[in-house]
């Protein structure tokens, strides 16, 4: 394990053109799990692909474990890298699959069998090891190339978007998986993704990131929470924040998010409520998700259980300004 330095790390690809990464400058510390999320084309995953090796900074440095690896080869690195595609050799077995790289850089057999083993049983390959990977579904493959990763026993474990490919029950049950591997190996990673969900359930910290710069970085409930600017506001959450426009609820920008605010009908409206009318309604057992629109603003509301609103309904929203964001 150990921790990654950034220090002004910037990635331009062809000169003249806008930096894919700008200015990134971040302490991740021994142990960490940290998630960089954001939009396509943010830079996250070639802030990643920079701690591989696989890009070469343009300028700037990288340190892991103290040590400037900015130039070094991906081999070099102590680190190990699991990809969106499984990137599985088809003509091998999950055993050997697992064992390939140790054996390249010349691992005593019984050190190779020992590690494979106990990855295994972490991962629950032990009655597979002897298959190829076509006979193992998506997220059986995935666990392979997770254990091939864990072999390594590296310093860092690199993830850039390791779920994409499986379906929503199994990027559950893999999000899972990679949660108590942390908590066992207590290893230092860094996981790419695009997607909110896996930046807030599994990262420590996460990276907000968009157009090559870090927007925010915090705990995943104080960015949900206290959003660093409207980018972060519109961009953590399902439905997003609300942000009202100036003169709405206050002078200025103001967020506020779906279960922040009430529906209520006339007779119960209360002065500094706002007037809306009901766009369209989802329901989703749990919860309803109520579309409203403001005086021409657009406007999530989420209810607790079914919620008994019809489109073309008019109503009152009330905010609950205590949870409210301030937007300058």
């Amino acid at each position: 394990m150990a921790s990654v330095e950034f220090e002004n790390v910037e990635k331009v690809y062809s000169k003249g053109d806008r930096p894919a990464v700008e200015n990134f400058s971040l302490s991740v510390p021994d142990g960490e799990f940290l998630v960089l999320v954001g939009p396509s084309g943010c830079g996250k995953s070639t802030t990643l692909r920079m701690v591989a090796g696989l890009e070469i900074p343009t300028s700037g440095k990288i340190s892991i474990g103290g040590k400037d690896v900015t130039f070094l080869a991906p081999k070099d690195r102590d680190i190990a890298m699991v990809f969106q595609n499984y990137a599985l050799y088809p003509h091998m077995s999950v055993e050997e699959n697992m064992s390939f790289a140790l054996k390249l850089r010349g691992v005593a057999k019984s050190e190779i069998a020992r590690r494979v083993k106990d990855a295994a049983e972490t991962l629950g390959l032990t009655d597979y090891l002897k298959r190829l990977p076509k006979a193992l579904s998506g997220g059986q493959r995935q666990r392979v190339a997770l254990g091939r990763a864990i072999v390594r026993e590296p310093a860092v474990f690199l993830f850039d978007e390791p779920l994409s490919n499986l379906d929503a029950k199994m990027r559950v049950e893999m999000r899972s998986e990679i949660i108590h591997l942390h908590q066992r190996l207590k290893s230092t990673i860094i996981y790419v993704t695009h997607d909110q969900t896996e930046a807030m359930t599994m990262g420590e910290r996460i990276v907000v990131m968009n157009e090559g710069r870090i927007q925010q970085v915090a705990p995943p409930l104080e960015v949900y929470r206290r959003p660093a600017n409207p980018f972060v506001a519109g961009f953590i959450g399902t439905p997003a924040m609300n942000l009202f426009p100036p003169g709405m609820l206050g002078r200025t920008m103001i967020g506020v998010r779906p279960e922040d605010l009430k529906l209520v009908r006339a007779d119960e409206a209360l002065p500094g409520d706002v007037e809306a009318v009901v766009d369209f309604v989802e329901p989703l057992g749990s919860e309803t998700l109520v579309h409203i629109v403001c005086h021409g603003f657009h406007a999530s509301v989420r209810c607790a259980g079914f919620a008994e609103f019809r489109p073309g309904e008019m109503l009152f929203v009330k905010p609950d300004m205590t949870k409210a964001v301030e937007f300058a």
